[in-house]
């Protein structure tokens, strides 16, 4: 199993979480992004969008993170993770389309213009993922986890672009319920951190 991923893209983190939560053998590539490896040939034959992550296992091909996560956890057969009733889908499912819109136009677009220089509007996007926060403090603050009564991939979707917030000059001090969600993920076996970027410094 290959996990073709760059140490800097939260999507790519939350795969890696994951897979390693999972305890999955695997191997990890790194794509060159600041080279345009992921926009050459090679790689669009993996994902014709030309982003990470991709998951190639044996003659399986999954792109984008949150398809990985459901892979992952189906191919394991982890109903912990991915709970198999429809209330317990439908609620993981929820948070996996927050994950792809409020979190991707919110923390993680903020932390797109101080790490790679996006061309965002910066106080919008500071201003979506402080909504996105105050939503998910609500769910924390009378909930250990988002989805359920255990951790699930829901959580593992959420959690990389909110953990780094800070660097796209989001402040989480005010979110007590989601600092204490943060440290919950981090205290997993198996958690792997997502690296920490100088503010500033592009991939």
């Amino acid at each position: 199993m290959k996990l073709y991923h760059h140490p800097l893209s939260g999507h790519s983190h939350r795969a890696r979480l994951f897979v390693s939560l999972l305890g999955l053998p695997h191997e990890l590539v790194e794509v060159d992004l600041k080279s345009g490896a992921h926009k050459k040939p090679e790689f669009l034959k993996l994902n014709p969008f030309g982003q990470v992550p991709v998951l190639e296992d044996g003659d399986t091909v999954i792109a984008d993170s949150n398809a990985i996560l459901v892979y992952l956890a189906k191919k394991a057969t982890r109903t912990d993770w991915l709970p198999e009733d429809a209330k317990g889908s439908a609620a993981v499912q929820r948070w996996l389309s927050v994950a792809a819109g409020e979190v991707a136009y919110g923390p993680a677009a903020a932390r797109l213009i101080t790490v790679f220089g996006a061309k965002y509007n910066p106080e919008e996007v500071i201003a979506r993922a402080h909504a996105l926060l105050r939503n998910l403090e609500s769910q924390l603050t009378d909930h250990n986890w988002l989805a359920g009564h255990t951790p699930t991939i829901a959580d593992v979707a959420i959690y990389s672009y909110v953990a780094r917030a800070p660097e796209g000059n989001v402040d989480l001090s005010t979110y007590p319920a989601v600092n204490a969600f943060l440290r919950r993920i981090e205290a997993l076996p198996g958690f792997v951190p997502f690296v920490q970027t100088p503010v500033g410094l592009a991939a």
